[in-house]
């Protein structure tokens, strides 16, 4: 267990500083203008936000699974976002973040994914400028980063970005087959601020519609890091890329694809990872070396009222497992555990279901509701949600997670779903 760490000064005066200069520098609802040249194109700029979660959970009656039926627990973010912007030649980032969370226990196990960001160490980092202030094991954690650090340059023939910044690939809006780096939770709330990794982008445009890509991630050993040539272009409302690469220790092939059809949107994903060695235990079944992801998903809009949109996603995913209960036989196997943890699969069964429905009720309020379901064991979640602008500067977000299917039984779960807690969540987000 690890001991409590006491905050020193210096990050609580450097937090202090930086939003005292940013409420000073900027009105609600406004980026600080720091600097800027209008006849060249030319500004620096300080985006502020502060982001305050509360969740609520009731557990299975299962101490196995969750030591605490009820939980309590409240995120705080506070980030400061650095931006020069030339419009001629580049655009360079810089992020600074405090993130600090406290709740009543560890909570259940991440059957479902969960409502807030996650709490792993980054990954895909040479450093992880990644430090912690106060550390009360399970009860209390405060630390700060530095995320975004990176430098893009708009030559010409196509665009080079270079440190630590945020990637995402895919086509997927619940699921993804080929998000490599950081991917979301099916059900996570707050993806405004990707965690950035660092890397570099080298795009060549070969025509109007047509570019070729190199993307560079890099960690601190070959296992945290990526190497991956990407083909994309389109014709007409048909879009299309290839993927080739390495991650990891991971070889890697997909396409990705999506178009309008008639006034309706599709889109897929097909991975295939060729791992170094054949998964083993209850994995083993599933395609030894080879292991295949995929995503199919479809949206459409209805006009009725201010436009109701639906959105529809299968995913299967060859990391997953084939029965619920093989996740007790898992818990020991390090390696799945990592891939887990990194995002290798967003879900912990091979076959999900994914259906979400949104309607602007006005300017402010937009509602949601969104389906998960195991298409393995019938078990799945409901998660009405809605987000609410009381100003230019301020919005709420209310989430409600009901979960359905058996119920774990002395740490063994049953379903995919069932083990997962009921959970009631608010966030305020404020910028300035």
């Amino acid at each position: 267990m690890r001991g409590h760490r006491r905050c020193g000064p210096r990050p609580l005066l450097a937090l202090g500083l930086t939003l005292g200069l940013a409420f000073l520098a900027a009105g609600l609802g406004h980026a600080a203008l720091l600097w800027e040249d209008v006849v060249q194109e030319k500004k620096l700029e300080l985006n502020t936000g502060l982001k305050g979660t509360g969740l609520l959970t009731h557990g299975v009656d299962d101490p196995l699974v969750q030591p605490e039926r009820d939980t309590a627990g409240v995120l705080g973010r506070a980030r400061c976002d650095l931006h020069y912007a030339d419009a001629a030649s580049l655009d360079a980032n810089l992020a600074y973040e405090h993130r600090w969370q406290s709740r009543t226990s560890a909570g259940s196990i991440a059957v479902g994914g969960s409502p807030l960001i996650a709490t792993v160490a980054p990954l895909y980092r040479l450093h992880a400028l990644d430090w912690s202030i106060s550390d009360q094991a399970e009860s209390f954690q405060w630390r700060h980063e530095i995320d975004r650090a990176l430098v893009s340059l708009h030559p010409s023939w196509g665009e080079v970005t270079v440190g630590r910044q945020a990637i995402g690939l895919g086509r997927g809006r619940l699921f993804s087959a080929v998000d490599l780096f950081v991917p979301f939770a099916p059900t996570e709330i707050d993806r405004e601020w990707r965690r950035g990794v660092d890397g570099g982008r080298l795009e060549y445009r070969l025509t109007d519609t047509a570019s070729l890509e190199t993307i560079a991630v890099f960690g601190p050993s070959r296992d945290t890091s990526a190497l991956l040539a990407r083909a994309r272009g389109y014709l007409g409302r048909v879009d299309g890329e290839v993927l080739l690469g390495k991650r990891g220790e991971d070889l890697l092939a997909a396409v990705v694809s999506s178009a309008a059809i008639s006034e309706a949107e599709v889109h897929g994903e097909y991975a295939v990872f060729q791992l170094p060695t054949e998964q083993t235990g209850p994995l083993s079944a599933a395609s030894g070396r080879y292991v295949s992801k995929a995503v199919l998903g479809t949206s459409y809009t209805f006009g009725l009222g201010n436009g109701f949109t639906l959105l529809g996603e299968y995913h299967y995913s060859g990391f997953g497992l084939d029965k619920a209960e093989d996740a007790a036989l898992l818990g020991a196997d390090q390696a799945w555990q990592q891939r887990f943890l990194r995002g290798d699969t967003q879900t912990l069964g091979r076959h999900t279901l994914g259906l979400q429905g949104s309607y602007p009720v006005n300017e402010t309020l937009t509602t949601a509701l969104l389906l998960l379901s195991s298409a393995t064991d019938g078990s799945g979640l409901v998660n009405p949600s809605l987000a609410l602008d009381l100003r230019r500067d301020l919005s709420l977000l209310a989430s409600l997670i009901i979960p359905w299917g058996p119920r774990p039984a002395n740490g063994v779960l049953h379903s995919e779903y069932g083990g997962s807690p009921w959970s009631l969540l608010l966030q305020l987000n404020l910028y300035f």
